[in-house]
């Protein structure tokens, strides 16, 4: 576990609220965040990751399946998670978490996905985060990977990042563009004067872009993205060349 005085990314919002269309037929009796991989849950190896970074509050959003949702948040002892309900409208990945920002706080904390996940190098990629943040120009700092150390993904990157870190996003022919994947340090401030109730997480991140305050941390090891049924065999292939 990793110590932090300051009370820097103590606390995480996982962003579990989605639909799942492209996972259907899975998806059609089972939230995402729940289809198993390896045996596991998607949403566990997220949770492996923040109990590593010492995390004490989780806040993950609901909409989809609810009651499957809250049922399996009652298992989970660490860290001590709430729940917010979204099942009244959607509110895309900006807006839930502006709707969560009372129990997150006003210190930064990491945002993840929980429709993916990442086998670490020998430094843990939420330690370097940490680590990495410096509040005096940072609004938010992405954790990002080269798309070929990628399982699933299938993109060419989604953003390019300067020797001092800072980030802008691909050109249209670069080759050295880098994947943005699915966790991040944010400070609170990043989300006043919100542009509606919901909205995508990218509108801030260009926002931050403009300011010369949207920064990226290039991580080794893997990434494992579980978007359709056909990516878990391969990413149940990739943790097993790991695990051997």
């Amino acid at each position: 576990m990793i110590d932090n005085p300051r009370g820097v990314g103590t606390r995480a919002m996982v962003l579990a609220a989605g639909l799942g269309k492209r996972m259907r037929p899975l998806t059609n009796t089972t939230p995402k965040p729940l289809i198993r991989v390896s045996g596991q849950p998607i949403i566990d190896y997220v949770f492996d990751h923040l109990r590593e970074a010492g995390i004490k509050r989780a806040v993950v959003n609901i909409h989809y399946l609810p009651e499957k949702m809250k049922a399996w948040s009652r298992t989970v002892t660490d860290p001590q998670i709430t729940i917010s309900d979204e099942t009244d409208t959607i509110l895309d990945t900006g807006g839930g978490i502006v709707r969560a920002l009372s129990v997150l706080g006003n210190e930064p904390f990491f945002v993840m996905n929980s429709d993916s996940f990442w086998i670490d190098s020998e430094i843990p990629a939420l330690a370097r985060l940490k680590a990495a943040w410096r509040p005096e120009k940072m609004d938010c700092l992405l954790l990002l990977m080269k798309p070929e150390m990628t399982t699933g993904y299938g993109g060419s990157g989604d953003f390019e990042i300067s020797i001092d870190g800072r980030l802008k996003r691909k050109t249209p022919n670069s080759t050295t563009a880098l994947a943005y994947i699915g966790g991040y340090l944010v400070h609170p401030r990043l989300f006043e004067n919100p542009p509606g109730p919901s909205f995508s997480m990218n509108v801030l991140w260009d926002r931050a872009i403009a300011k010369g305050r949207l920064f990226g941390l290039a991580q080794d090891g893997h990434w494992l993205h579980i978007g359709t049924p056909e990516a878990i065999a391969k990413a149940e292939e990739v943790l097993a060349n790991y695990r051997v």
